[in-house]
């Protein structure tokens, strides 16, 4: 789409249609300085004028070599800033994958009561919460399976979160997305290791919170 097609026969471009040539906002005020025309923003009211430049300006400056050097130099400028956050991405993904996550070795009635009594907790708090949701407490004894596996693997990833704290200690924010979706997939995967009995529940949970990783490279490790 035109960033400028509601301007009079194309005459004049936006900071906007400047950015869409390639035209960053020190090439600007380098090149061009003054806008040749304010007008009112169209979709905000109370905000600044739009400043308008003349195409035959804007064009008149393109064919310089000052314009050339300028736009080689925020190019490389660009390609290094996304090859430093894809170095940084790597990096954060590489220390998740590294992580030696332990899950807590119980026996079976021990995590069948301790699920219980998290899922029995949990629902208590939704029920103070939310007005109209009663709090239905579970017994052990009389947990339908299905749901049971769910409540076993939602208390080992309830006592699992302390590796959610990790993100907090990683430099910089490229990858913090990816790294959430890898540490959440290597949670999951740990648990169906120590459990075998709950992987099919841990899969099914995972599926449902968040789509295949995509790392585009071989630094986050295995899908």
């Amino acid at each position: 789409m035109n960033p400028d097609a509601t301007t009079p026969a194309h005459r004049y471009l936006s900071l906007a249609g400047l950015r869409h040539r390639g035209w960053t906002p020190s090439m600007v005020a380098k090149l061009l300085g003054s806008p040749d025309k304010t007008v009112r923003n169209p979709h905000f009211r109370g905000a600044s004028p739009s400043r308008l430049y003349a195409v035959s300006r804007v064009a008149a400056a393109e064919a310089t070599d000052a314009f050339a050097a300028l736009a080689t130099a925020a190019a490389q400028r660009a390609a290094n800033s996304r090859a430093a956050a894809q170095r940084r991405r790597r990096a954060v993904l590489a220390e998740v994958e590294g992580l030696d996550i332990r899950v807590p070795r119980l026996s079976p009635d021990c995590l069948t009561r301790r699920a219980v009594a998290h899922r029995n907790h949990r629902d208590a708090q939704r029920a103070c919460r939310y007005g109209d949701h009663a709090a239905a407490p579970a017994r052990p004894d009389a947990a339908e399976p299905g749901a049971l596996r769910r409540w076993q693997v939602n208390y080992l990833r309830h006592a699992l979160t302390d590796y959610d704290a990790v993100l907090d200690g990683l430099h910089g924010s490229a990858g913090r997305a990816d790294a959430e979706c890898l540490l959440r997939r290597r949670v999951y995967e740990a648990i169906g290791t120590a459990y075998p009995h709950l992987a099919a529940e841990c899969r099914r949970q995972l599926n449902e919170r968040q789509p295949p990783l995509l790392t585009g490279d071989s630094s986050a490790g295995p899908g």
